[in-house]
């Protein structure tokens, strides 16, 4: 681990020198990965889109890491539960975080914010074979520290656009007009709208000209528990000539990610501390990998964590507007508790 302001230096200058890196940076700014060659690293495993550096032989993680696949294993097909909650979030400790939370809305301290919660659980699974198994399009793991299975691009910059794709919107698929409903629902529509026009404000801060190349649109998602529906836009912008060469400054003005904290962000922040009390760390902050020519990154949500005492913790949340309700957002905290792995 090294310092924030350190991974921004650093992508500054290999990314003027088109030399291929993995980063991530924590939520709060303060700590951060920085990876040269990450395709032979042993202590950071990672894909991003069809790029990742764990199929091969991983020396002290497996003999082969085609062990960790699932599909032909019987045991786990057929026998294994591969989540389980073990203890959900306290109903009375979300509510008085929900609360908080809507009292700074009626404030008008923020008009969206993301409210997240940690739930203990269990898996079979080891944190190598959640991220071989994944079918999610962005992971991240270190082993015996955290994996990520994220469904969410943070911002892709090629060619000298820079693209992000938001998330706000879930439903079970299985649900008869699910995509209807969802599409639909005006709590869902304001905070979509609300955090469409954050990330367009942040990236306009890049970018010459900025314009949504297409916005509610859904995708379906896989999971271990069925099939979900997630709503996304795709927002885009034409990179100012004096940032095409920092990458590093592109990026770190655009944290932390509008879709996992709010709007407007100093705030949203502060109120973000006050309702949760603790820091988040890795979690919703982001990770990408260059390659000389093309960056491409995620938010760091779908996120298993491993305490000191060696429990696992699942960290999900959701976005809050004066339109919410609480019960339906503590509902969505556990709809979230998934593995996108498909046997």
């Amino acid at each position: 681990m090294i310092k924030a302001t350190e991974v921004r230096e650093l992508m500054n200058r290999y990314g003027a020198e088109r030399v291929p890196f993995l980063f991530a940076v924590d939520f709060e700014l303060e700590k951060g990965i920085f990876e040269l060659n990450p395709l032979e690293s042993k202590s950071v495993l990672f894909r991003v889109g069809a790029v990742e550096n764990y199929s091969n032989s991983q020396p002290g993680i497996a003999n082969d890491f085609s062990d960790n696949k699932l599909s032909d294993n019987i045991f786990f097909r057929d026998n294994q539960e591969l989540l389980k909650i073990k203890t959900p979030p306290d109903k009375t400790e979300y509510k008085k975080a929900y609360d908080t939370v809507m009292a700074g809305l009626m404030r008008g301290d923020t008009y969206l914010i993301n409210l997240t919660k940690v739930t203990e659980i269990s898996t079979p699974l080891t944190f190598e074979q959640i991220i071989a198994n994944s079918t999610s399009p962005y992971a991240l793991c270190i082993p015996d520290n955290f994996v990520c299975f994220s469904p969410e691009r943070f911002v892709r910059i090629e060619k000298g656009v820079i693209t992000s794709c938001p998330m706000k919107g879930t439903i079970d698929a299985t649900i008869p007009g699910a995509k209807e409903i969802i599409l639909s629902d005006y709590k869902e529509s304001c905070e979509h709208n609300t955090i469409t026009d954050l990330i367009r404000n942040d990236i306009g801060a890049v970018s010459k000209r900025v314009w949504v190349e297409r916005f509610r649109y859904t995708e379906n998602i896989a999971t271990d528990r069925g099939n979900i529906i997630q709503v996304s836009s795709d927002i885009r912008g034409e990179i100012k000539d004096e940032f095409k060469e920092r990458l590093g400054d592109i990026i770190f003005s655009l944290l932390p990610a509008g879709s996992v904290s709010g709007a407007p962000k100093p705030s949203t922040l502060r109120l973000i501390s006050n309702a949760e009390g603790s820091v988040r760390g890795f979690y919703t902050g982001i990770f990408g990998y260059f390659d000389g020519e093309t960056l491409d990154s995620a938010v760091l949500i779908r996120f298993i964590e491993k305490g000191p005492n060696g429990k696992l913790f699942y960290r999900s949340g959701g976005g809050i507007t004066v339109n919410s309700n609480w019960e339906s957002e503590y509902e969505e905290v556990l709809k979230k508790v998934y593995l996108p792995v498909k046997l």
